[in-house]
């Protein structure tokens, strides 16, 4: 697939001079740091050295007083509490942090994980069930509920309170509840927008704690399960986050809960882990415990207090992950089996694909890889419960949810972000909705959108690229969205030596440009591209800085993202 490249913006010159002097390096990474908005030494400081007392004050956040004084009212009087989180990554994080932290304090507490396949997303009439008849009376929310007006009136009627902790968007209406905490809410000026739900709980935690007098330490300590929350629901890596993130990772890498460093056992990784490293070898794990059989696993791993019991956990866990992984292919061979043979699907501007017995528990994945392939807005839909579920994926740059919006006579409820949603509709609407779906987002996607795109940072030289100069980059971590690790151009290179294929479509070659040094670099997915690299033929390369460990040597490796031929 031809992708555009785009190069961004260059930084105004006047502040790569300052940055440059200032911080005492090259006009390149100046340049790469204003683009990321930091335009003198203390705004340097604080991207370069995040710590907690860059942490927001969590009263900051509308009605932060109000959950803390229910909360204490609860713990006074011994009520009981029910801690209750969705089902992927971020929602039972979510759970495991609150759960843990008030375990601590409060034995009258108990937490609820709804079934993906019999409840769905967020709060459902079963869980509000579940606390009125086991006796809870305060429920807190977590990763869910800022939409669910009807869902807390009933528990309101039931004597059940809600505290709810959300970071999705608010509909015109807002729940009833005691307390109401999201940054996004229209009415709340806390200065950070853009939190994971787990991030969120934490800030819960943090207000609680304060007012207590406990220690940092007392909620420090569950900064790994944030981080891995970050990190998997595909927030902005940027302020709060990336404080936070940078803390979390910290914790993951020197001491992790017993159920974390379970989870990266199980993974076959120990350390040296980043951002990506989370999402690919964590993320999945945590969610296949949800989509295979009972997100409750995963928060039961989350929590363990000892190693016998996370252990047990772990594998059952990763057992669950191997399943996905066979539900995964076989759908997506099959999804891409439907496209392939129907010339109308593929030349649509959108992708939706439907079968009623594909397992609803893979179907975002199956949706996220459909959309690497074709570069479109993805639907994948299955049956479950007597009606129609599907998830849906974006292309950068286009509003998933706001198409979705104009589909919604068709649909009985959706919920989700601008890249990525959930929704249900009855069978029989399934025809009408792959035609609006189209409708829709053909009229309202701009054409250089359907073409993917790399987004690069700056044109360099080989010879700007040193150990100094790396040991710096490094320092932009962790990356995610909003900062990206950092994409260079460098035109007319050559191979030096022979390239060769590794992997099944993999492309390793050593590249050098006249005049300066080589490189390693590997270029995955691009083995088609083999023949033209012959030596003596110059090419441009796009391409992300990494460091390489083979057999505990460490070295620069060029990560390909783009190959061009003059």
């Amino acid at each position: 697939m031809n992708k555009r490249w785009i190069l961004k913006d260059p930084a105004s010159p006047e502040i790569i001079q300052k940055l440059s002097a200032e911080l005492n390096i090259s006009a390149v990474l100046a340049g790469t740091l204003a683009q990321r908005g930091v335009k003198d030494f203390e705004e340097a400081r604080y991207f370069f050295r995040p710590n907690e007392l860059h942490l927001h004050d969590p009263f900051l956040m509308k009605d932060m007083e109000k959950a803390i004084n229910r909360i204490n009212a609860a713990i006074s009087a011994n009520e009981k509490i029910l801690i209750y989180g969705d089902y992927d990554v971020d929602g039972t994080t979510s759970v495991a942090l609150v759960y843990s932290f008030f375990k601590k304090l409060h034995s009258n507490i108990d937490y609820y994980i709804p079934d993906r396949y019999k409840e769905g997303y967020g709060i459902s009439l079963q869980g509000i069930d579940y606390a009125a008849q086991n006796g809870f009376s305060l429920i807190i929310a977590l990763d869910c509920g800022i939409k669910s007006v009807d869902k807390v009136d009933y528990a309101n009627s039931l004597g059940v309170d809600f505290i709810i902790c959300d970071h999705h968007l608010p509909g015109n209406e807002l729940p009833a509840a005691v307390a109401l905490l999201d940054p996004k809410r229209p009415d709340c000026d806390y200065p950070y927008k853009e939190l994971s739900g787990c991030g969120i709980g934490f800030k819960l935690i943090q207000a609680y704690a304060e007012v207590h007098g406990l220690p940092f330490e007392s909620v420090a300590e569950y900064l790994d399960l944030v981080a891995i929350s970050i990190a998997c629901d595909i927030v902005h890596v940027t302020g709060e986050n990336r404080v936070l993130a940078n803390l979390g990772l910290k914790k993951i890498n020197e001491s992790p809960c017993i159920g974390v460093k379970m989870l990266m056992e199980v993974a076959g990784k120990n350390c040296d882990y980043s951002i990506s490293d989370v999402v690919f070898l964590l993320g999945p794990r945590i969610n296949a415990a949800g989509r295979i059989d009972d997100a409750k696993h995963a928060v039961e791993l989350l929590i363990a207090c000892h190693e016998h019991e996370a252990r047990e956990k772990g594998d059952m866990i990763n057992l669950h992950n191997v399943e996905r992984k066979g539900h995964d292919q076989q759908i997506t061979d099959q999804a891409l089996s439907i496209i392939e043979s129907d010339e109308e699907l593929i030349a649509r501007k959108t992708t939706v694909v439907f079968n009623e017995n594909w397992h609803k528990g893979v179907i975002g994945i199956v949706a996220s890889r459909l959309t690497e392939k074709y570069y479109r807005p993805t639907v994948v839909l299955t049956r479950s419960n007597g009606h129609v579920a599907g998830s849906a994926r974006s292309v950068v740059g286009f509003d998933l949810y706001e198409a979705l919006c104009g589909c919604s006579d068709l649909l009985i409820q959706f919920g989700g972000h601008k890249y990525a949603a959930g929704l249900t509709m009855e069978p029989e609407k399934v025809p009408a909705f792959m035609a609006k779906f189209e409708e829709v987002v053909g009229a309202t996607i701009p054409d250089e959108l359907l073409v993917q795109q790399i987004v690069i940072d700056a044109e360099i030289d080989f010879s700007d690229i040193d150990s100094k100069f790396f040991r710096i980059l490094n320092q932009f971590a962790p990356f995610g969205p909003e900062n990206m690790a950092p994409v260079f151009l460098t035109k007319n290179v050559y191979v030096s030596g022979a390239a060769s294929l590794v992997g099944t479509n993999h492309v390793k070659m050593f590249v050098m440009q006249p005049g300066g040094p080589s490189f390693s670099c590997i270029a995955f997915n691009q083995g088609h591209l083999l023949p033209q690299l012959k030596n003596g033929v110059p090419f441009d390369i796009c391409y992300v800085i990494e460091e390489n460990i083979w057999r505990e040597q460490r070295s620069i490796q060029l990560n390909i993202k783009g190959i061009r031929f003059n």
